[in-house]
């Protein structure tokens, strides 16, 4: 496997990112506005990502996680406005308090509430979740907003 080499840039921003635990994986969503020469390195206990966003800046997150992660399982999908993150546990059923190993949380990091959940009691696969998460994305992603539906053919009146 080609081992990619990713030295921290001099001048270099954090991009905020946005996570979530499940049992078999973790996703972290790292807002970006139409990231390019996008590079991911993720090995089995750390992380980094180095971009550029719309306006040339550019964007160094390296994250140390919580727990071991597979690397041959995990993966990363760009889009417009974010780089999301699928991190497999090594350890499944087990849930992370937090998305690092050193407890101070650095403020470029929050919890997706959004997707939170207490998962100990469910019973499903992460992964079709997951793949149902990445479609409906994409579905927002490439759809254009456009004019509003034409909802005349809904009236009550024939």
């Amino acid at each position: 496997m080609n081992k990619l080499k990713i030295v921290r840039p001099e001048e270099s921003q954090p991009a905020h990112a946005v996570w979530f635990d499940r049992k078999k994986y973790v996703t972290i969503n790292f807002k970006v506005q139409k990231p390019k020469d996008v590079q991911v390195d993720i090995q089995t206990d750390k992380m980094i990502l180095c971009c550029k966003n719309d306006t040339d800046d550019v964007i160094y997150n390296e994250l140390h996680f919580y727990e071991k992660v597979q690397i041959h399982d995990s993966r990363e999908r760009v889009y417009d406005r974010t780089i999301n993150v699928l991190l497999r546990k090594i350890k499944p059923d087990y849930a992370w308090p937090r998305l690092q190993k050193d407890p101070e949380r650095p403020s470029w990091i929050s919890v997706d509430f959004d997707n939170w959940r207490d998962w100990e009691n469910e019973e499903e696969d992460g992964r079709e979740e997951y793949e149902k998460y990445v479609d409906m994305i994409q579905d927002m992603a490439t759809s254009n907003k456009g004019a509003a539906p034409d909802m005349r053919d809904l009236s009550d009146s024939d």
